[in-house]
This record gives C-alpha cells, structure tokens and sequence, in this order.
C-alpha cells in the first residue's frame, strides 16, 4: 500500500553515502523526499500512544469481586458505625474492610486504546523516517555514534554474506555504530517496583534498527541478540521501531532494497 503524503513547498534533497559489506564508502546516493518532510513531534508522540495502546489487554475485577457475602448494617443505637455486618459483628461488604470490595477496581470495559485516522498515522511514520536523516534528532535520542551522514545505507550483499555476530560487530565497528551496542549494554539495568517479579526484571535501553528486505536472510541471526537491537522488514516498519517512547531520532541502518521498498511505500507530492 502506497501513502500520499502533500507538502505544500519544495523539499531540499537529502543525500548519504552508501557502504559495502567490508564498510567502505561506495557511492553517494538521494534518498527518497519522504527523508526531508518537516519532523512533527506531536503526531509522532499521539501515533506512538495509539500504536503501545493498542496492544494492552484490558484487563477487569469480577463485578461481584468482594460482595459475595450477606452482611448488612444493624443500624443506628448500637453505639457503632453503620457498616455492613456479618452476625458475628465483623465488617464486611465495604471496601475498608478485610475481604471487601475494592473502591474503584479497573473494568475491563474501558477504552484504553487511543484512536488515530490512517492518514495521521501514515504521516506520522513518514515524519519518524524523516528524523532518522537528521543527526540532530538522532543525538538527542542519546546515540552514540561516527558516522559522518544518516541514515546508514549498505549494499544487499550484508543480508547474505554475513552470518556471524562475530562478523557483524566488525562490521559496526568500521561504521562508527557498535559504540551504540556497547552504550545499550552497559545501561541494561533491573526496573523499578513491581513489574521485575512480573517477568520484565531488566529495562533495555534501544539501540539500533536494522530494515531488511527479509526477515529469513541471515544477516538477521547476526544481529538480533546485541543489546538493544531491533530487525525489521518494510512491511512491518512502523511507529514503535522508529520512535520509541515516541521520541524520534532512532539510529537506522538500511539496506539498498529495503531503502527502496521504504520509499515506494510513502510518496510525497510537492508544487
């Protein structure tokens, strides 16, 4: 499916280098206009909402969760408050009271999930792609990195020829981008409160996004265990892999054919 998005202006052409699988320079390439949009942070934050929201479960109490009991009040002139009672004097029913009902439980009825149009979206992933060619974004993120322009484009060959994790950091490595991995692992820390007996004990910080045209090459079995590292296709690219938290200014790297498939996906219409 191919997006419209309409710029009412000229857009200045991007351009980055493009590297070959031992990490040298090749050639100097344009990227696509949908690189050069004007980067919206609003939209990207309410389209990141709308993505992280939509995949909560609702979750609910039992309506009679606390109330299964027949305690009553025994009214007034007893010298006691007027609680719910079971008969041997204990209270009950209330929400204060031990085996109660709680106050205001979650239900599962509510709408967590926060709606956006199409539309909104679509120029929302355009305008994360847009801050991925911008260093500025990039950096206040917290990346670390050398690399003289982005987003980082290599040849197709990476895809095939490198199976190794051993090959890979050698790769990042001559890029300027395994300082990135190497930031992402020495922050890997245990969370805070309750969620690390709940079976998310460690918060990763995000690293870098690797778009390859398939999820079945081995380029990706390289890759997908370095710390904060995340693989993903063209089809599936969207608004969590390019700004998490809703920050934009993910570090990027493309491959050729991915980059294309990324660019025939949104085309921007200009005077």
């Amino acid at each position: 499916m191919t997006w419209s998005i309409v710029v009412p202006y000229r857009l200045e052409a991007v351009e980055t280098y493009l590297y070959s699988v031992s990490g040298e320079k090749m050639e100097k390439i344009s990227l696509a206009p949908v690189f050069a949009i004007p980067v919206r942070k609003d939209l990207i934050r309410r389209a990141f909402l709308s993505a992280f929201t939509a995949r909560l479960q609702p979750k609910g109490r039992d309506p009679l969760a606390g109330k299964r009991t027949t305690a009553r009040s025994w009214g007034v002139g007893r010298g006691m408050a007027r609680v719910p009672r079971i008969p041997s004097g204990r209270a009950a029913f209330i929400s204060f009271a031990r085996g109660g009902h709680r106050a205001f439980p979650p239900r599962p009825d509510r709408k967590i999930h926060e709606m956006i149009n199409k539309k909104e979206m679509a120029l929302a992933i355009a305008s994360a792609l847009a801050a991925t060619a911008r260093k500025e974004f990039v950096v206040a993120r917290g990346h670390v990195f050398t690399v003289d322009t982005l987003p980082v484009v290599i040849e197709d060959g990476i895809e095939d020829n490198i199976t190794k994790s051993k090959e890979a950091r050698e790769l990042l490595k001559k890029l300027g981008l395994w300082q990135d991995v190497v930031r992402a692992q020495r922050r890997i820390r245990i969370r805070a409160g309750k969620g690390k007996m709940r079976g998310r004990r460690y918060v990763e910080p995000k690293s870098i996004l690797f778009v390859i045209s398939s999820s079945e090459k081995p380029f990706r079995k390289a890759v997908e265990n370095f710390p904060g590292v995340d693989i993903v296709t063209p089809e599936l690219l969207s608004i969590l892999h390019l700004a998490p938290g809703g920050v934009p200014g993910r570090l990027t790297v493309f491959t050729k054919s991915a980059l294309m498939l990324v660019s025939k996906k949104f085309e921007v219409i200009t005077p």
